[in-house]
């Protein structure tokens, strides 16, 4: 956004446009020939209906949401679920300033990086119409701030990780910030660090690039794996990986000496038919690499990436559970006879696609029955549910 359009974003009649047609269709206010900014108010409007779920303070306070930070900015419920504290916090990535919101309410005072004076502006006012008056927005390199940087009790980043034509990156070196490059004078420079990488990034590789004193977490949301966060402290001594499926629970394990040990002592085709239940551990586990750790702990059977039980699990699970209708080997010529013609799939680490398993069995991925697939050993089982 140029700054005579965020001015203009900023003055009343526009906000009172933006009001009064805050439930309309943005594509009818775009149209509407009645009111003095109808490109912008839509815009917004647009926006600012999307953000009433992901970023409900933000809609609350009918915050200005660029449509690139708003796409690229972490929820409220992940944002929220970072909970350190003290007296001084450092956001080198302040972006539209989601993760920044929630350590103002956490911190005494929080300095926030942004390069794009542009950004750092809507993010000013953004941050004082929801009352977070103890956080100073400075535009410029994040390098160059840390260099100064006395010392402060937390350092959170969030790396830009898009190259060169929107391609996505991984690995740290790739992203901007460095944080690899910058990792050392980080770890003098606070108490505590804590990186969000992208959930493609392998969690061994996050603890052996961060080093001693690093802990890893996953965190998904609705199933679908959201944040990896690393998190590294000045003379911690245990390294630990998380999973935590937001609004649902967590597990950990140490990751030295972790068990391989499961519940599972008899090969399936022989125990199979005992099974009345199978559990779908959330992607955070999976992710996590913890879902043998996790069976383990809750008396489940684990088999091909799944949880199997014989009596229905009680207490909170981290995943789905499922009553099994039917187990049967993955043969597509006999498991025709016995699908609908529309059938819900669930697969992981299964050697087949989705859309292999519908073209082989001739059906449609929808609403109908439900079955998982699993790879078991050198088998392919199907599993019906009910």
């Amino acid at each position: 956004m140029e700054k005579q359009e965020i001015e203009l974003l900023q003055s009343t009649p526009l906000r009172e446009e933006i009001e009064a047609n805050i439930e309309r269709n943005p594509t009818e206010i775009a149209l509407d020939k009645r009111l003095r900014y109808p490109r912008e108010v839509a815009s917004q409007v647009k926006y600012l209906q999307r953000a009433r779920r992901k970023l409900p303070s933000y809609y609350t306070a009918r915050a200005i949401l660029p449509s690139l930070a708003f796409e690229q900015s972490s929820s409220e419920e992940c944002a929220a679920h970072k909970e350190y504290g003290g007296h001084l916090a450092v956001d080198m990535t302040c972006g539209l300033g989601v993760d920044t919101l929630y350590l103002s309410r956490r911190f005494e005072r929080v300095v926030a990086i942004e390069r794009n004076p542009e950004l750092a502006e809507i993010t000013r006012y953004n941050l004082a119409l929801m009352g977070a008056e103890n956080v100073e927005v400075v535009v410029g390199s994040s390098e160059e701030y840390i260099a100064t940087l006395p010392h402060a009790d937390l350092i959170y980043a969030d790396p830009d990780r898009r190259g060169a034509e929107g391609k996505k990156m991984v690995c740290l070196e790739d992203c901007s910030p460095n944080i690899a490059d910058l990792l050392p004078l980080l770890k003098q420079k606070c108490d505590r660090l804590c990186v969000k990488l992208s959930p493609m990034f392998d969690t061994t590789e996050a603890l052996r690039a961060f080093g001693e004193g690093a802990s890893v977490e996953v965190v998904s949301l609705g199933g679908e794996c959201k944040e990896v966060l690393v998190d590294w402290e000045c003379g911690r001594t245990e390294r630990v990986v998380r999973a935590t499926a937001l609004g649902v629970g967590t597990f950990a394990a140490p990751t030295d000496n972790r068990t391989a040990t499961t519940t599972a002592t008899a090969p399936f085709e022989s125990a199979k038919e005992s099974y009345r239940y199978l559990v779908v551990p959330d992607a955070a586990l999976r992710k996590a690499g913890l879902v043998t750790e996790w069976c383990y702990s809750c008396g489940l059977a684990c088999y091909g990436g799944y949880g199997f039980a014989t009596t229905e699990p009680s207490g909170p699970t981290i995943g789905r559970t499922y009553e099994v209708a039917q187990i049967v080997p993955y043969r597509p010529k006999e498991l025709k006879r016995l699908v609908s013609k529309k059938i819900e799939l669930i697969r992981h680490g299964f050697p087949h696609s989705s859309a292999a398993i519908c073209k082989a069995l001739g059906v449609r991925e929808g609403a109908g029955q439900r079955w998982a697939f699993a790879e078991i050993g050198h088998s392919l089982w199907a599993i019906r549910l009910k």
